[in-house]
C-alpha cells in the first residue's frame, strides 16, 4: 500500500506518478493520434479534412458525459472498482475503433473511449482531493499535471514513429498496452482512498443533494466555468494543430517536434506553479495567469488582424507564452473548484469535469470551423475566452474560502 504523505509533510512520489499515469492514458489516446488524423481520414473515406477534428473533440464529449456516471458511482462503491469498470469500457471502444471501416462508427468509438477514460481522469482528481486539501492539494495537483504534461511532449512523436513503421491501428494497440500496465500498477500499489464508512448510498436523493451542494458553492461553479473556457480554447489548438502546421505552414514532418516543444512550455510553468503555490496561493497565481492569457492573445489579434500568418518563429513564441499561462491555470483551477466540496469529491469532480468539458466541446468545434487558412480565428477564440475568464475571476474574488488565500 502507498503511504500518501510522509510525517515531514513531503508528498509521495509514487502516488503522484500513479495519478499522473491514470490521467496520461487520456492524453496518450488524444495526442498520439494527432499525426495519424490524415491517414485515418483517408482510410475511412473522409473528403473534408476539417472533419478529422472530430476524432479529437468527440473523445472529449465522452469524457464529459462519462464523468456524470462514474463520479457519483465512485462516491458509493469506492474509487478503485469504478476505475477498473471505466478501463474495461475503454478496451471495448478501442476494439471498435481498430476494426471499423466507417468514419461514423470511428466517431462513436472515440466517444465511448472518452466515456471509459472519464473514470481514471475524474477519479484520480477525487483521489487527490481525498488525500490532500488547500494549497497543498494544489501543489500535489501541479506535480500530477506536470508529469501528465510529459505525455503530449512525446505522444505525437510516438504516433509518428508508429505510423511510419506500422499504421495508425498500432497507435490504438499501444494505448491499450500502456493502459494495461498502468492498471496492473494501480491494482498492486494504490490503496482505496475512500473508506466504506465515508461512502454514500447511491440514490436519486444523493445525486440531487450532491448537485445542489455543488451549485451552492458559487466559487466552485465559477472556477468550473473558467475551466470550460480555458479548456475549450486550448482544445481548438489540439484539434487544429496538425492542420495548422501541415496545411498552413507545410511542416508535416516537424509537427511532432513543434507540438512537443509547446507542451514543454505548459510542463515548465506547471512545475514552477508547484513551487510558488504555497507562497502566493492558488487563487492569486490563477488570476495573474488568466490576465496574462488574455493579454497575450489580444496582442496577437492586434498585430496580425489582417489574417496573414506570421513567421513560424513568431507563432511558436506566441503559442509558447500562451501555454505557459495555461500551465499556471490548469492545476489551480481544478484545485480551486474542488477545495470547498471535499465532502462530495466524486460528484463534485464529475460535475466539474462534465460542465467544463460540455462547455469546451462546442467552443472547440465552433472556433475550429474557422481555422482553415489562418491562425487568427484561434487567437480570437483565446481572447474571448480569456476576457470572460478574467471577468469571472473578479466576480468571485471575495467568495473564496480562507484556505484558498493561505500562503
Amino acid at each position: 500500500m502507498l503511504k500518501q504523505q510522509s510525517e515531514n509533510g513531503s508528498v509521495n512520489i509514487e502516488f503522484i506518478a500513479l495519478m499522473a499515469s491514470l490521467m496520461a492514458i487520456v492524453a496518450l489516446s488524444i495526442d498520439a493520434l494527432l499525426p495519424a488524423l490524415p491517414d485515418i481520414g483517408q482510410t475511412l473515406g473522409v473528403v473534408d479534412v476539417s472533419k478529422n477534428q472530430l476524432l479529437v473533440t468527440m473523445i472529449f464529449l465522452g469524457l464529459g458525459f462519462g464523468q456524470l456516471i462514474f463520479g457519483p458511482l465512485s462516491d458509493s462503491y469506492g474509487r478503485k472498482p469504478i476505475i477498473y469498470t471505466g478501463f474495461i469500457l475503454f478496451v471495448i471502444a478501442s476494439i471498435l475503433c481498430v476494426t471499423t471501416k466507417s468514419f461514423e462508427l470511428m466517431i462513436l468509438g472515440r466517444v465511448l473511449q472518452g466515456v471509459g477514460l472519464s473514470a481514471p481522469r475524474t477519479i484520480s482528481i477525487a483521489m487527490v482531493r481525498d488525500t490532500y486539501s488547500g494549497d497543498y492539494m494544489a501543489k500535489v495537483m501541479s506535480f500530477v499535471v506536470m508529469i501528465f504534461i510529459l505525455v503530449p511532449v512525446v505522444a505525437p512523436t510516438l504516433g509518428q514513429f508508429l505510423i511510419t513503421f506500422y499504421d495508425w491501428h498500432s497507435i490504438f494497440y499501444f494505448n491499450l498496452l500502456f493502459g494495461v500496465i498502468v492498471m496492473i500498477w494501480f491494482f498492486k500499489r494504490q490503496p482505496e482512498t475512500l473508506p466504506k464508512r465515508l461512502r454514500h448510498t447511491l440514490s436519486r436523493k444523493q445525486l440531487v443533494t450532491g448537485t445542489v451542494t455543488f451549485f451552492k458553492h458559487k466559487d466552485a461553479v465559477a472556477y468550473t466555468f473558467i475551466s470550460g473556457l480555458i479548456t475549450g480554447s486550448f482544445m481548438v489548438y489540439l484539434s487544429t494543430s496538425q492542420q495548422i502546421f501541415e496545411h498552413q505552414y507545410h511542416l508535416a514532418d516537424l509537427f511532432p517536434y513543434i507540438f512537443a516543444s509547446l507542451a514543454i512550455a505548459i510542463g515548465f510553468s506547471t512545475f514552477i506553479n508547484s513551487t510558488l503555490v504555497l507562497r502566493f496561493g492558488m487563487k492569486r497565481i490563477a488570476i495573474a495567469a488568466a490576465i496574462a492569457y488574455c493579454v497575450i492573445s489580444i496582442l496577437y489579434v492586434i498585430l496580425f488582424h489582417n489574417g496573414i500568418n506570421p513567421d513560424l518563429s513568431v507563432l511558436v513564441m506566441f503559442f509558447g507564452l500562451q501555454f505557459t499561462a495555461i500551465g499556471f491555470l490548469f492545476g489551480n483551477l481544478r484545485s480551486l473548484a474542488m477545495e470547498p466540496i471535499g465532502n462530495i469529491a466524486g460528484i463534485g469532480a464529475a460535475l466539474n469535469g462534465f460542465i467544463s468539458t460540455i462547455m469546451a466541446v462546442p467552443i472547440a468545434n465552433y472556433i475550429g470551423s474557422f481555422v482553415t487558412d489562418s491562425v487568427l480565428p484561434l487567437f480570437i477564440g483565446f481572447s474571448v475566452c480569456g476576457v470572460l475568464s478574467v471577468l469571472l475571476f473578479f466576480a468571485v474574488r471575495n467568495q473564496s474560502s480562507p484556505e484558498s488565500e493561505s500562503k
